[in-house]
């Protein structure tokens, strides 16, 4: 079963989608900068449901349908990220759920698991860091006219050609229509593409990455340009228990190719 719903959360609009079954463990889903519920692709959220998992993704502050907040002057930093993802669930009726966060949120997982782990089962950190290492360089085009559509989503296109860091598991007509549909749903690209990174990065109030006391799994792509294998590896190294898988040939997102591999280690780090 599958909801497409729109809720009130912590002052804000957030556009969700559900997949699976309620009564099944949650699995929330919370994407990186920039970026809308989208690039957790319908079909690998199916996937999860599938093996047994409620899955829910959704479009954080200024992305996608969820509010927007004028560019430039987003006002708010990731604890308010992490508390839109707290009233979520509330207003979902999930009482805890297991926190996937990638690249950005992975720093909105770290304050759900430090500051709300009355809410967080576990949590996997997919493509990020601890932020205490350099970022590898993208060469990636010049940003585009935000009033110009087709140029943006060209520009997502190319850009996320280098995040894959030369992978062979990219492909671009699914890059291409992926965007195009994320250009089509989005309400103001000006905010989308500016305002996660003119944010406020506050950390937790209650610790930092050695403070976290849920299971934890960190998800790394062997060919990640953006950030190194380094980076997962120190991240393991900071979380105490903390796992870590490398998947071999991909870059910073996590495609199709490597679906398989991904959703078994989820489902197992999970159960």
């Amino acid at each position: 079963m599958t909801t497409d719903t729109a809720h009130d959360c912590n002052g804000v609009t957030l556009h969700a989608e559900t997949f699976g079954d309620p009564a099944d463990p949650a699995v929330l889903l919370v994407h990186g900068a920039c970026a809308s519920m989208l690039w957790w692709e319908e079909e690998l959220c199916r996937r999860i449901a599938a093996a047994g998992r409620y899955v829910v993704r959704y479009d954080q502050r200024d992305t996608g349908r969820s509010t927007s907040f004028p560019p430039g002057e987003p006002g708010y930093g990731l604890r308010d990220l992490a508390a839109d993802a707290v009233a979520l669930l509330d207003a979902l009726g999930i009482d805890r759920a297991h926190v996937v966060g990638r690249s950005m949120s992975g720093g909105v997982a770290l304050v759900l698991g430090v500051d709300h782990p009355d809410r967080v089962r576990s949590l996997t950190l997919v493509s990020t860091t601890t932020g205490e290492l350099p970022m590898g360089s993208l060469d990636v085009p010049p940003d585009p006219d935000p009033g110009d559509p087709a140029a943006v989503v060209e520009y997502l296109v190319e850009a996320f050609r280098a995040y894959a860091g030369g992978s062979a598991h990219f492909d671009e007509d699914t890059t291409r229509a992926l965007a195009a549909a994320d250009v089509a749903r989005t309400r103001d690209l000006r905010a989308t593409m500016t305002n996660h990174f003119a944010m406020d990065f506050d950390g937790p109030r209650g610790g930092g990455w050695g403070d976290l006391r849920v299971p934890t799994l960190v998800v790394q792509g062997e060919l990640d340009p953006v950030f190194p294998p380094v980076h997962g590896q120190a991240l393991r190294d900071a979380v105490p228990g903390a796992r870590l898988v490398v998947l071999p040939g991909s870059g910073h997102d996590v495609l199709e190719p490597v679906w398989d591999r991904f959703v078994a280690e989820l489902v197992e780090h999970t159960s």
